[in-house]
């Protein structure tokens, strides 16, 4: 089963340096999950600044270019996962979101995780 996950964070923290020791543990998380095959793409994305948004709207398409100020909360990187149930999916998403509890402590994010429509 694949499994598409969201690292959701407010963008005021896509600025302050990850601290190392999360840089560190994650490194080894991931290095790990893509040597089993459990994860088969992982990926940060710059900040709002850097994207552009295309809206269908009254019949009509229309395009923001970022920084997109009313967002609250973003999606700061993603993962692709490639498990055999929805079980270990939310092993592996927990096991992420504990590094990040204990290297990152202060930093207020969610992991959302949903399997593909294959």
């Amino acid at each position: 089963m694949k499994f598409m996950t969201f690292i959701k964070l407010s963008e005021r923290y896509r600025g302050q340096p990850i601290p190392q020791a999360l840089n560190d543990a994650m490194g080894k998380f991931v290095g790990d999950a893509l040597q089993r095959g459990a994860v088969t793409q992982t990926a940060g994305l710059k900040d709002t600044r850097h994207g552009f948004r295309i809206r269908s709207k009254g019949g009509k398409l229309h395009t923001t270019d970022g920084p997109f100020t009313e967002t609250k909360e973003v999606v700061g990187g993603f993962a692709i996962f490639d498990v055999a149930s929805a079980d270990e999916a939310r092993a592996i998403a927990t096991q992420f979101m504990e590094l990040h509890r204990v290297h990152w402590p202060d930093l207020e994010c969610e992991c959302e995780v949903r399997p593909f429509d294959e």
